[in-house]
């Protein structure tokens, strides 16, 4: 407890609000590495991730390809990029690090998102009529979004986690604290560094979960929000009552 409250006092603390390595520098930092990452992530994977859903074709080799970079420790492969890259070019070095980490989340939840969707639905839209531009953007997308934004919602809060380690190569973000806490046995301020990353991942994955409920089409919503369960319940009792107000239905109640 007094360890939570030596990180509150030193989060307080104005002389960490000032200067190069200042809090909200830091987390402009953090938010810049996170979003650039994530949108070349999303370049590259979500239109790949849709052409596998639409298409059907090459499911095996990204289920492969998303597996083998989920299991990448993130800190190893960012000294890797860094010895591979130079030192003169660590931002970039990260960057792709970055970018690496986010792209099976956004690929598995793009392909996902369109091979969830009933087929009979596509198969409906196809005998109304639609090209194939129209059954992707007016069915194969809108009811893939939710998944789609589960799958951005998933990257982003693991490109936060990991830009965490940026600041072992000098180059800022919400990890500098810690990094510096470490070998200075600087616990509160380790802890504070930890609560920042904590509280910054928490209020991304609430707007990502606002968005994701958002994205759910308004006749999916109802349908899957009990209405529909309760609405033919109605409808029985209603009919029930009916049958039995009916003089049929009343002479064989009486017998």
């Amino acid at each position: 407890m007094n360890l939570f409250a030596d990180a509150v006092r030193w989060l307080t603390d104005p002389e960490q609000w000032t200067g190069t390595y200042a809090l909200p520098t830091l987390l402009g930092q953090h938010l810049l590495y996170t979003a650039l990452s994530v949108l070349i992530a999303a370049i590259v994977a979500v239109p790949a991730g849709w052409l596998i859903g639409h298409t059907g074709r090459g499911r095996e080799v990204a289920v492969a390809i998303s597996g083998a970079a989920r299991a990448i420790p993130s800190f190893g492969l960012l000294i890797l990029l860094v010895l591979l890259f130079g030192v003169l070019q660590v931002p970039a070095a990260a960057l792709v690090t970055f970018v690496l980490l986010g792209i099976p989340s956004l690929l598995a939840g793009a392909y996902t998102g369109i091979e969830a969707i009933d087929r009979r639905v596509i198969d409906a839209a196809k005998a109304m009529g639609m090209t194939p531009w129209q059954v992707f953007w007016k069915v194969e997308f809108r009811l893939g979004l939710p998944l789609l934004i589960g799958g951005l919602r998933a990257a982003t809060l693991q490109v936060i986690a990991t830009v965490t380690i940026a600041a072992y190569v000098n180059l800022g973000g919400l990890g500098w604290p810690i990094i510096q806490g470490i070998p200075l046995r600087r616990f509160d301020q380790v802890l504070a560094g930890a609560l920042l990353v904590a509280v910054l991942a928490l209020i991304v994955d609430l707007l990502f979960a606002l968005a994701q409920r958002a994205a759910v089409p308004a006749g999916v919503r109802v349908s899957g929000g009990g209405r529909q369960e309760t609405e033919p319940r109605a409808r029985r009792r209603t009919s029930s009552r009916v049958r039995l107000n009916t003089p049929a239905a009343s002479r064989q109640h009486a017998e």
